[in-house]
């Protein structure tokens, strides 16, 4: 993440930064449209000229020489071309490693109004958004009016309303240029791995969407003159429905893309499953109540809870502390690619281990520790899952030639290790335990896309082509497994059954 230097002046200070490519003709008039409210502010102007073939970066320099701009300015050249979104990384590079309080951008073809900042910058000022975006469609018609092409509009708000659809987002367009940030919010998101070409706008709205960042929209006029359209519209568009989707697919675990991996800060992905089929709800149903639980990967707190709802006394294990809500008879911090378990079995009904194998850096180790715990106990029985790496989806990804981690699911980047449905059975059964029931489990739909109806229909699809083939189609496996009589236990039980017998032989003696 980007580092935010924290700003000396008592007076916010605001930077306005204009992206300028073969804008010779226009980037004079831009500067002097900028209103005389921006004064009251610590204001710099920056321009940029993305290696523009004119004289753009001339025009800008004059100006500045001529002094009668009443604001710092500073006109930059880049040597080779960035593109649109390249361009702006470094304007807001230089926002944040100058302090920079709130960074405007502009365009330096005139396209959006100078005249609306002091407007657009107030949202910011009053800490009531982190970004404050200009808007052509909130008035209504007002785009068409100002001269926006019938085939823009309409490109514009079927991108917009399939961009919220998948986003979850309820904005008026995505698609305008007339942006201003909080340098701080730009400091949380990593804009820097964003595309360099157009749909860098799209990006960056995804991260602060994503980081749980505010976003304001205000209306704005809609002017197009004869500037030149550097944009090719159906790449564009392209472009947006791509990132879109794979943003998307970040949240569902599908595929994995760096630059949208933005986490608000205390936030967890690890939520509840309680509501439908799924390793929580199953083993809930599975532990009788009243009965003596161990808790491995507790920290999430929801299946411990619903334990104690139930009457059962639960002991939780993790390296990090669960909520107090998880109601825990007794917490043990522990991590579990240590050497031992701090823990034995002896007087223990159930041990549940929901989606903890994967994490460790030796399944065959933990297992064989869960044994050595539970030896003396071979009625302790162990309810565990994972995810399934033959399920469809990931062999359709390897039949393209995907294979991707993510933030959440089978490939979940903390996964050390996959299984299959035989090698789930062989890591227990090769360490001393009896398989006694095996599930497979729907994918998690409710959590993906919302629990509405469309994903307990697919949810029941789900669970009926897992009885066809479980293999192929089960999201996650659940065993119910318990150890095999230890060596050390039939000794034991062997001394106490030659001792009983012994005992009585005497008797029948004695009685003789």
């Amino acid at each position: 993440m980007n580092q935010v230097v924290k700003p000396s002046a008592i007076k916010p200070r605001v930077l306005i930064f204009i992206v300028a490519y073969n804008a010779e003709t226009t980037i004079q008039n831009v500067l002097r449209r900028i209103p005389a409210e921006m004064q009251q502010y610590d204001t710099e102007v920056l321009i940029i000229d993305d290696a523009s073939q004119d004289r753009t970066f001339e025009k800008g320099e004059e100006f500045r020489h001529g002094g009668t701009l009443p604001y710092k300015l500073t006109v930059l050249f880049n040597p080779i071309n960035q593109g649109y979104g390249g361009n702006q990384k470094i304007g807001f590079h230089y926002a944040i490693e100058k302090g920079f309080d709130f960074v405007a951008l502009v365009h330096g073809d005139g396209q959006y109004a100078p005249e609306c900042l002091p407007m657009l910058l107030q949202p910011l000022l009053n800490g009531e958004a982190d970004a404050v975006f200009g808007s052509r469609m909130l008035t209504r018609g007002g785009a068409l009016k100002g001269g926006m092409p019938l085939y823009k509009f309409v490109g514009n708000r079927i991108l917009t309303i399939y961009e919220n659809i998948m986003l979850g987002s309820k904005l008026s367009e995505f698609h305008s240029g007339y942006r201003l940030y909080s340098v701080k919010g730009l400091a949380k998101v990593p804009f820097s791995l964003n595309t360099n070409v157009f749909h860098f706008d799209t990006e960056i709205i995804i991260q602060f969407l994503f980081a749980g960042l505010r976003i304001k929209e205000l209306p704005i006029p809609t002017y197009y003159g004869d500037e030149i359209c550097h944009v090719n519209g159906l790449r564009y568009a392209w472009d947006v429905f791509v990132a879109t989707f794979l943003a998307c697919c970040l949240k569902w675990g599908i595929f994995y893309r760096r630059n949208f991996d933005v986490v608000p800060e205390g936030f967890s992905h690890y939520e509840s499953k309680l509501n439908y089929a799924s390793p929580h709800s199953i083993a809930i149903e599975r532990v009788g109540a009243g009965k003596r639980v161990v808790d491995i990967g507790c920290a999430s707190g929801y299946v411990s809870a619903a334990l104690k709802r139930k009457g059962c006394s639960v002991t939780g294990i993790d390296q990090f502390e669960p909520p107090k809500e998880a109601g825990l008879d007794r917490f043990i911090r522990h991590d579990l690619n240590s050497d031992h378990l701090p823990i034995t079995f002896d007087e223990v009904d159930l041990v549940l281990l929901l989606d903890v194998i994967e994490h460790a850096q030796s399944p065959e180790k933990l297992v064989e520790q869960l044994y050595n715990a539970a030896k003396l106990n071979p009625k302790v029985r162990f309810i565990v899952s994972t995810g399934n790496i033959g399920f469809v989806i990931t062999r359709l990804m390897l039949l393209l030639g995907q294979f991707n981690y993510g933030k959440r699911g089978i490939l979940d980047l903390t996964h050390t290790r996959l299984f299959t449905f035989a090698s789930f059975r062989r890591l227990f059964e090769q360490n001393g335990f009896k398989i006694e029931k095996v599930w497979g489990v729907p994918a998690p739909f409710p959590l993906a896309l919302g629990d509405g109806l469309a994903a307990r229909a697919l949810l029941k699809v789900n669970q009926i082509l897992i009885v066809v083939w479980r293999r192929m189609f089960a999201y996650q496996m659940m065993m119910e497994v318990r150890p095999l009589p230890s060596l050390e236990y039939l000794l034991q039980h062997a001394y106490r059954e030659s001792a009983t017998r012994a005992e009585h032989l005497a008797t029948q003696k004695a009685a003789e």
